[in-house]
């Protein structure tokens, strides 16, 4: 039986009401002693503690103890719900419904990312439900915020169950014809949260995915997709991410950062992605209904090897360039000036709904 806990987590000031609002924090515990925390900022995944094949619990996400960690590090985004529109829109437009729509260039004034200024990474969710298995969160977006037409209300279902599958259910639907790609950021390493860039190197990683999209040096979608057979970004059968990481070290992200278009069946949840950590038998399936999969591998946190002072975060940990990564489910980058891409338009009447689950588990240790 799984329980539900809330503590307070701190407080903060609503950027959309401008006033002081309680940051809270539901745990999900499951008898076996896994746990996933989530706080209403940003509707974010605090933290998630796994047994090992020992039964030794470890913190698997990165983030932070505070409030003030998340916002001295906001430009993270660490385990928040991004939205309306994740990822990037070229030049900050798109033409819908005949009209020319333009959201905020919040990068370099030049394109727009993640959703804006105040994406709903930045706001405090609203808390709509607290059931045996989870907690609902809901925001409301206004119409024209950050640019984008329609009041868009998205509600997300968290859920944990005794399996070791962590669920997120995103709802959303429009009073206006608008567009939606949601995703979350959380970023794992399976070995606990500050082991850092030598045990990410030890992880094994598997993708169903044949192409990738491909980008520009802005990561910015070209329109075209890329097959990955017999390059670096073939992770069809499960291969050691270190290995891959050196055939990258060269190229000008020195990482991965790339959208793959994943094998599966619109509409059905779908096995898309294995992550196994050998030292700790622990292993991370990511089930989703959704065409896209962002993998990255934290080429924007400090080097340290160049220099980099590690960015500060729970208990201390120090976090690094790849020292973790993330797999992030969602639709094709900038899929609103691509019409070949899965379209992210989204009509008053029709339900946006986006699944995905984490399964996590153990197995023995390889010797």
């Amino acid at each position: 039986m799984v329980r539900v806990i809330e503590d307070m987590f701190g407080i903060a000031v609503n950027p959309m009401m401008q006033k002081t609002d309680r940051i809270r924090r539901f745990t999900l515990i499951t008898e076996r002693g896994m746990s996933v925390s989530i706080i209403t900022l940003g509707a974010s995944i605090q933290s998630i503690k796994v047994p090992d094949f020992n039964g030794k619990l470890e913190d698997v996400v990165l983030g932070y103890d505070d409030v003030a960690g998340y916002y001295r590090n906001n430009g993270n985004y660490f385990g928040a719900t991004i939205g309306r529109v994740a990822n990037k829109v070229a030049c900050g437009r798109f033409k819908l419904c005949g009209k020319d729509i333009n959201v905020s260039r919040n990068v370099r004034d030049r394109y727009h990312q993640h959703g804006g200024f105040i994406g709903f990474d930045a706001v405090i969710w609203d808390v709509v439900g607290v059931h045996k298995d989870g907690i609902t969160l809901q925001h409301i977006s206004p119409d024209g915020h950050e640019g984008y037409p329609g009041e868009l209300t998205t509600n997300i279902n968290f859920s944990l169950n005794e399996t070791g599958c962590f669920g997120m259910r995103i709802e959303a639907r429009t009073k206006a014809t608008t567009t939606v790609n949601l995703t979350n950021h959380t970023y794992f390493n399976l070995a606990g949260h500050g082991a850092g860039k030598e045990a990410l190197y030890q992880h094994m990683l598997m993708i169903k995915a044949q192409k990738i999209v491909d980008v520009d040096h802005d990561l910015l979608p070209t329109g075209k997709l890329m097959r990955v057979r017999s390059t670096p970004y073939d992770f069809s059968s499960l291969v050691n991410l270190g290995k891959r990481l050196n055939q990258v070290a060269t190229c000008p992200l020195s990482g991965f950062d790339n959208n793959f278009c994943v094998d599966c069946s619109p509409n059905r949840v779908q096995l898309v992605a294995r992550v196994v950590h050998p030292c700790s038998g622990r292993f991370m399936e990511v089930h989703t209904n959704q065409p896209g999969l962002q993998f990255m591998t934290a080429n924007d946190l400090p080097d340290e090897s160049c220099g980099g002072a590690p960015n500060t975060g729970k208990g201390g940990a120090s976090y690094v360039r790849h020292g973790a990564f993330s797999l992030q489910t969602q639709k094709y980058p900038d899929a609103v000036n691509h019409c070949d891409f899965p379209t992210i338009v989204l009509n008053p009447g029709q339900l946006y709904d986006h699944q995905v689950v984490y399964r996590f588990g153990s197995c023995p240790k390889r010797v």
